[in-house]
């Protein structure tokens, strides 16, 4: 649709490269999901979503997860007034369209749960008073490495409420080159004496990004897809079926996983001008839909197995219609 292509040709403006990383920024805000990237620093995930904001004219805030977060931190609470001796409600930061929960794990999982309300419900309750969000409302959030010190796992709740578990990398030697420029000549440090490239521009309005929300409901999904999605998710339950040892999946996936492929499928058709669900369509975003939803057991953790290695097999193993 003309509006996507209109805000993807702005975001590259200061995005080089991590093409993924917009694709599903923008599949969260069609769908109302929420996205969970991992990555290595300083691959543009601030600048993406602050970015999104300004096309969009959204508000952003951003939340750096700590260990000493609480969560009236991100919520807000009840204040006392001395003054007029009562309590007046003062809300957090998470009252907002864009959210960037920032090293979510480096926060424990009570700090973590305070977003639950929020990400399934659009709403926040403090104290007696329940206050809704406004729309879109999206929360991406980025996590380290498990390796690393200093950080806690995701409960399982949290996890399924993302819809996608997007892992990017470093960009290549071309995007890193083009990076570099763009960098100096906005910094003016730049030997050349060109011109600073242009600043992204608001060039749709939170109603639009509404609107696609309708346009989603016109793309078209045949029963034999829709089929092919129920069957990739029951091969993480009963494995065996198509030839996958058994032993390596610990916890198959839940039905929310059929209905977020469902709805991703139907973004990834939508950005892509179609008005139809195609195979690749699901394809193309199954590992970012599964990869966070079941566990590989410790007999596969032991072989070296991955959680995407098993995707791949499953990928491989259900026929395609």
């Amino acid at each position: 649709m003309e509006v996507i292509k209109k805000i993807k040709n702005e975001l590259k403006k200061a995005i080089i490269g991590q093409e993924k990383m917009v694709d599903a920024l923008l599949i969260g805000l069609i769908t109302e999901g929420h996205i969970l990237i991992e990555g290595v620093p300083g691959v543009a995930k601030t600048t993406a979503v602050k970015t999104l904001g300004k096309v969009l004219n959204l508000d952003f805030k951003r939340i750096q997860f700590t260990p000493d977060l609480i969560p009236s931190d991100i919520l807000g609470g009840e204040i006392y007034i001395i003054e007029k001796d009562e309590f007046r409600v003062k809300k957090g930061p998470i009252f907002t369209n864009l959210l960037l929960a920032d090293e979510i794990n480096r926060a424990p999982a009570k700090v973590q749960s305070a977003l639950l309300e929020a990400m399934q419900e659009r709403q926040v309750t403090i104290g007696e008073d329940t206050f809704p969000l406004d729309e879109p409302f999206l929360v991406m959030a980025t996590l380290n490495p498990i390796e690393e010190e200093g950080v806690y796992n995701l409960p399982e709740a949290q996890l399924d409420r993302f819809l996608m578990k997007v892992v990017i990398d470093y960009p290549d030697e071309k995007e890193e080159y083009d990076i570099l420029k763009l960098v100096v000549s906005k910094e003016g440090i730049s030997n050349d004496r060109q011109e600073p490239p242009p600043e992204p521009q608001q060039v749709a309005t939170k109603e639009e990004i509404i609107n696609l929300k309708s346009a989603l409901k016109e793309v078209h999904v045949d029963k034999e897809v829709e089929e092919y999605m129920v069957n990739l998710t029951m091969a993480t339950r009963t494995p065996e079926k198509y030839g996958i040892p058994k032993e390596y999946i610990r916890l198959g996936l839940s039905p929310r996983a059929t209905i977020n492929l469902y709805k991703v499928s139907k973004a990834v058709a939508l950005i892509n001008g179609k008005d139809y669900v195609s195979p690749s369509d699901i394809i193309s975003y199954i590992k970012d839909v599964f990869r966070h939803r079941f566990l590989v057991s410790f007999h596969a953790e032991a072989e070296g197995i991955t959680t995407d290695n098993i995707i791949d097999m499953i990928v491989e193993k259900v026929p395609m219609p």
